[in-house]
């Protein structure tokens, strides 16, 4: 009986948890538009039959326990985007999931992995200011050790300003944007004007210029990175946005050999060393493993090498020789840089159709090395019944050949012609096949007296 009692017990228990943890999430629908407008909130448009939405549905349940938990303000809903789809549609919804945060009449997709970390903290940067005060120097170390890459602007009210608040409006997707004194810095950042953007990365600082760095959101899209990174699909995705070649080691961390690491650094070091030179261009990674390249160039990259992507138009470069060497490797960035490098790949109207086809072939792959029978089930079975389609087609028998002739022999007869051609016909049928024929044609005027 203590059992049973138990048992009663802890079922009440987990399905109050569970109605618990649901009631963080909450479902949406076409009442949602009105409603939203004094809340910020974050939701997740799904589609009931999309895998990917499946894998991601633990996860959101964990981002809404978090965020409540911890006192945000952010709302988290999801809403299934096939039964509304003028509401998904009205939100740019193209794709399954989209995780989008709606503060007031402004949307914010959010394009990164699908982790409750990283979607937590995107949430969380997004729904506060777009430009955070930096009022001390504990504040700004604090922020130092927080961030890899830090914005500020410093200085008083200006056009420029208003150009970063812009900014910060734009790309707080990405990253954090941040508004301090000259004051709050240590006596070893020396600002040659004021106002001023600074980023700080990569253990020192760098300013805009308007004048060599164009436009400041273009200027800001570019430095959101380290200038050294490990690479993977998602980063090399935000990457392409940036309108940069990607320079990238691809190496063997599972497995690591004397010249992955000897690659490795020298990608380090000319992202460190040169950055004068190659910053505006280039970003510099390494990739650990070459399956995601393979599919990307649709070919085979060694392990460990170095290759050179163009993410705007699928282009990629290979160095003609093994890079020994920091000379070799400066020699080969510069060469495609000057447009002197080998390029292969691109996105021409054959690549595309490559692209197609290794689709396809990937595809099928797939299915046959995570289940042979049902790869043999969905591939095998259209083709058999396809096969004896076209066997019956080309063995049926058919006397539409006899038809044909009697056509054949009609042609070219007048309307009185062919209807004594009927007549002889039928007086044929009545006579019988034992009724022998007196070799004599009778005139057709002696057959209408008979």
């Amino acid at each position: 009986m203590a059992e049973v009692k138990a048992s009663l017990f802890y079922g009440v228990l987990a399905a109050f948890l569970s109605s618990a943890v649901l009631a963080f999430v909450e479902d949406l629908d076409d009442t949602f538009k009105d409603t939203r407008v004094n809340d910020i909130w974050l939701v997740d448009f799904y589609a009931p039959w999309c895998g990917y939405c499946k894998k991601l549905e633990p996860v959101w349940y964990d981002v809404g326990v978090e965020l409540k938990s911890s006192g945000s303000p952010v709302r988290v809903g999801k809403m299934d985007a096939t039964a509304f789809s003028g509401m998904a549609s009205e939100f740019g919804v193209r794709g399954y999931p989209t995780i989008k945060l709606l503060k007031g009449d402004l949307a914010y997709t959010y394009k990164g992995p699908r982790t409750k970390d990283d979607i937590v903290e995107f949430a969380n940067r997004v729904a506060g200011p777009a430009v955070r005060a930096l009022p001390s120097r504990q504040m700004f170390e604090h922020m130092m050790k927080r961030h890899d890459v830090l914005f500020v602007y410093v200085g008083g009210e200006s056009p420029l300003k208003e150009k970063y608040n812009d900014v910060a409006s734009e790309l707080i997707v990405y990253t954090y944007f941040f508004s301090a004194s000259e004051e709050v810095f240590p006596e070893s950042v020396t600002l040659p004007e004021l106002p001023a953007v600074v980023v700080f990365k990569d253990g020192g600082y760098f300013t805009y210029d308007e004048y060599e760095d164009a436009s400041l959101s273009s200027w800001v899209n570019k430095e959101r990175f380290q200038g050294y990174l490990q690479i993977d699909g998602f980063t090399l995705y935000e990457l392409g946005e940036t309108g940069k070649l990607v320079a990238i080691a691809v190496i063997d961390e599972k497995d690591p050999t004397e010249e992955s690491g000897r690659l490795k650094t020298l990608i380090q070091r000319v992202a460190k060393e040169y950055r004068e030179h190659f910053n505006r261009d280039f970003q510099f990674g390494h990739m650990d493993g070459n399956d995601y390249i393979n599919s990307l160039i649709m070919g085979e990259v060694t392990v460990p090498s170095v290759i050179i992507l163009n993410t705007s138009n699928e282009q990629y470069f290979l160095p003609g020789e093994p890079i020994e060497t920091m000379e070799q490797l400066v020699q080969f960035i510069n060469s495609v840089l000057n447009g002197s490098a080998q390029a292969y790949g691109g996105d021409g109207i054959i690549q595309r159709i490559k692209r197609v086809a290794f689709d396809a072939r990937s595809t099928i792959m797939s299915v046959f090395r995570s289940s042979p029978l049902l790869g043999c089930f969905l591939f095998g079975l259209p083709l058999g019944v396809i096969s004896l389609m076209c066997y019956g087609i080309c063995t049926a028998e058919s006397d539409d050949g006899v038809d044909d002739m009697d056509a054949l022999k009609r042609e070219g007869l007048t309307d009185e012609e062919e209807e004594e051609e009927d007549e002889r016909q039928r007086a044929s049928e009545l006579e019988g096949p034992d009724e022998e024929d007196d070799g004599v044609e009778k005139d057709p005027e002696e057959k209408k007296t008979d």
